[in-house]
């Protein structure tokens, strides 16, 4: 009977200390999303620091990617990690780069044991992070939450092992599939609440990408216009084979205080890239694609992984947006539907191709839906 009962508390203590870790990781992983958008070319990764159930340390990737999440944590918890339990969203580094290895930190703090949702694929780091702490005598636990890291962290995979930014498709789309109106002429469909939602995923991706059409339609800004996050704005990015972006543009006059890449072909003028180049704009060359005109985008998505992109915002035009989906490159889609109706003559969402091809494409699943106010919101995630 004795052995009953304490087989019974064994079991109710067990499914406790789950749940308290559990909890504790999605702390992590709610610290590691405020460096989205800031953190590249590093991942964002959130740690938490716990001791006798209570937390004594939280730390996030800074912005610029240093310091990293572990070191931030533990100097905040100071002597208190030692012997504490160290929650992490990925695979502590085990190499040195610009900063000494996570591992070494974790180690020297004096921790006894860590619970990692996620391991790192980076050659750099691939279960040597892990390795190096059970050396140490340190109790390593890898799996917890590991669903929603890899979410989290998906820039950072698809940029490791797809040499290519993971690619954020946004459509605002009226009810008869349109994004314009007639004549290409510029037309708002979304509504404050969706605005709010779009300008929130623009700081938290690490770059925007619309091409040379909308930007001599429309001269867009494409910063993160919410209040007090300006600064969060992420790099714009146009894609322009023969540069012909207007100097006088919104975006070239911003140039020093947001950055703006344009992509072009080898071919396009020396003394317009000069100009740009002047002004404080970067320009970079890519291919060009064969037989469309136009830039190959896997080539421009290479130079962006180059750069350290990993979270890439695709937002405009019509011709982009399905160039991108007919190549096969987009990861993500947020459809945002408006309530209006455009009429015959407006701007189809994706060109020449339906819609369908994102919304009853097996390619796609649906992954969140929501409402904002008048507008619908759907998520859709490659399946």
């Amino acid at each position: 009977m004795i052995f009953r009962i304490l087989e019974d508390q064994f079991a109710k203590k067990s499914l406790m200390s789950k749940a308290a870790d559990r909890r504790f990781m999605q702390l992590a992983l709610s610290l590691g999303r405020r460096g989205q958008g800031r953190t590249w070319p590093n991942p964002a990764v959130g740690a938490v620091v716990v001791k006798d159930g209570v937390i004594v340390g939280r730390g996030w990737t800074q912005a610029g990617g240093r310091p990293h999440a572990e070191p931030e944590a533990l100097a905040r918890a100071g002597e208190a990690a030692r012997g504490a339990t160290l929650y992490v969203t990925l695979e502590p580094c085990s190499h040195v780069g610009k900063s000494p290895p996570c591992a070494d930190a974790i180690i020297a703090a004096g921790v006894s044991r860590v619970v990692s949702a996620i391991e790192d694929p980076n050659p750099e780091v691939a279960g040597q992070g892990h390795a190096r702490l059970r050396a140490a005598g340190i109790t390593v636990d890898i799996g917890l939450c590991a669903r929603e890291a890899a979410h989290d962290h998906v820039g950072h995979f698809r940029r490791i092992r797809d040499r290519r930014p993971h690619v954020i498709l946004k459509l605002a789309v009226s009810p008869d599939d349109k994004i314009g109106a007639a004549g290409r002429r510029p037309l708002k469909i979304s509504r404050e609440g969706a605005k709010a939602r779009v300008h929130l995923l623009r700081a938290q991706c690490d770059a925007i990408l619309v091409g040379i059409g909308t930007v001599q339609a429309d001269d867009p800004r494409l910063t993160c216009r919410l209040p007090g996050m300006e600064a969060r704005s992420p790099v714009r990015v146009v894609l322009d084979r023969s540069l012909r972006i207007p100097g006088t543009s919104r975006l070239v006059h911003s140039a020093r205080e947001t950055p703006l890449w344009v992509m072009t072909s080898s071919l396009a003028e020396a003394p317009a890239a000069m100009k740009l180049g002047a002004a404080g704009a970067q320009v970079i060359r890519v291919a060009t694609a064969t037989p469309r005109p136009g830039l190959d985008l896997r080539s421009v998505l290479h130079a962006l992984s180059e750069r350290g992109i990993t979270r890439l915002m695709v937002e405009g035009g019509a011709r982009v947006a399905s160039s991108f989906v007919a190549a096969g490159l987009v990861d993500e889609v947020w459809l945002l539907r408006g309530a209006d109706a455009v009429g015959a003559g407006g701007v189809a969402a994706l060109d020449a191709l339906p819609l369908t091809s994102i919304t009853q494409s097996r390619a796609f699943r649906v992954r969140a839906s929501e409402i904002l106010q008048k507008d619908t919101l759907t998520i859709y995630e490659r399946a």
